[in-house]
Formats: structure tokens, C-alpha cells, sequence
């Protein structure tokens, strides 16, 4: 696929949410809400202009964030990982639209009715994430950046290694979850269990990995 294609289908993607939210504009009321409770009811409203920057704009705003990052990488690491940085570009810009077109799904019905599809989209993007790290070059942007993975290269191949297959391991099992359990709270606990194991535990295994290599230090 060539840059210019690719980059009309990242456009597309981001405007989706917007045309969305243009299709239901007449039908959302003035105040809408924007914060929501354990049990997905909503808690705080705000005037529905709010909508066209969150959660529309989150697109966009990664599209940016991920088309500037390369330019601020200062040993050009990024721009040496080729179709891999684009492929998650790609990922997270439909990711993030995906999400956002959800949420205006939500203020537009008034409340959280079914978070098993919110869970569901993230841990699917959890899963093509960890498919990803396993061929994610060390960088200072993207991946597991510890201090231990960014001063030694072999072990950020280990954690991503390790990190890649948990989190392809953790994704899929929020979305196996999300619909097996069908109460809101317990279903929350338990993606909220399962997304720290997934921070912890590469964290540790980089540090102790770390010590492993250098004893001396």
C-alpha cells in the first residue's frame, strides 16, 4: 500500500466519528452526559458542542500525535521500523475511532447499557498490541519503556517478548469475559484485575531481567 492511499485511509478512519455524531446532532439533547458511574449511569452532564472535541477529536489527536512522533525521536528509530510504525498507526487511529464512535453512542442514549462492548474493543486492542511488541524495536515512544528495557536492548526483546504474548493472552481474555459476565461491577473488577497484571508484571520481569544480566551493578 503507498503512503498517499494509506494516509486517505487514516483520514477516513478519523472522520468517521464525526460523521456519526453530524448523523445523530439533531437528536441528542442540549445537555448530554459526559460522566458516568460504576454501574454506567450517568453522574455529570455537559452542553453537547462538548462533543465535537471529546470524544471526537481522540482520533485525530492520535493520527497527529503518531504522524509528529518520528520527527521528535532523536536517534530516528521510529522512521527505522518502516510498515511496523505505520501498522500501529493504523491500529490505534482505528482503535480510537472505534471507541470514540461508541462513546457518542453512549451520550446519545443517556447511559452505559452495555460495557461488555466497551471491554470488548479494548481488549481486542490489547491483543493486536501484543501481537505487535513482539516486533517493536526499542525507541523511546512506543512499548514497554522502562528504564531497564531502554538502557539494554536484549532486555527489551525479552520483555516485549514476554509482554507481547501476555497481552494477547490478557486481551483475550476481557473479550471472552466481557461477554461470559454479564454484571457490570464484577465484569469491570475483573478487566481491572487483568490490566494491572498486564502493567506489573513486564515491569517487574524488565527490572528483574535487568539484575539478572548486570550482577555486578
Amino acid at each position: 500500500m503507498n503512503r498517499f492511499i494509506r494516509e486517505i485511509l487514516l483520514w477516513i478512519m478519523m472522520l468517521i466519528p464525526y460523521g456519526y455524531l453530524a448523523y445523530i446532532w439533531n437528536d441528542l439533547p442540549d445537555q448530554v452526559p459526559t460522566h458516568f458511574n460504576i454501574s454506567g449511569k450517568a453522574d455529570d452532564w455537559s452542553g453537547k458542542s462538548t462533543l465535537l472535541l471529546v470524544p471526537s477529536a481522540i482520533g485525530v489527536f492520535i493520527y497527529g500525535l503518531m504522524l509528529l512522533l518520528p520527527f521528535l525521536d532523536p536517534k530516528r528509530k521510529l522512521n527505522r521500523m518502516g510498515d511496523k510504525y505505520h501498522s500501529l498507526r493504523f491500529m490505534l487511529v482505528l482503535f480510537m475511532s472505534g471507541l470514540s464512535v461508541y462513546l457518542l453512542y453512549v451520550s446519545k442514549v443517556g447511559q452505559i447499557e452495555n460495557p461488555q462492548w466497551l471491554l470488548a474493543i479494548i481488549g481486542l486492542m490489547l491483543t493486536m498490541l501484543g501481537n505487535y511488541f513482539q516486533a517493536l524495536r526499542p525507541n523511546y515512544f512506543v512499548g514497554i519503556r522502562t528504564p531497564w528495557t531502554l538502557e539494554n536492548e536484549e532486555v527489551w526483546k525479552k520483555t516485549h517478548y514476554l509482554g507481547g504474548r501476555l497481552w494477547m493472552a490478557g486481551g483475550l481474555l476481557i473479550v471472552i469475559c466481557s461477554f461470559v459476565v454479564k454484571a457490570h461491577v464484577p465484569l469491570l473488577i475483573i478487566a481491572g484485575v487483568i490490566l494491572l497484571i498486564l502493567i506489573i508484571v513486564p515491569v517487574a520481569f524488565s527490572f528483574l531481567e535487568f539484575r539478572r544480566q548486570s550482577p555486578a551493578k
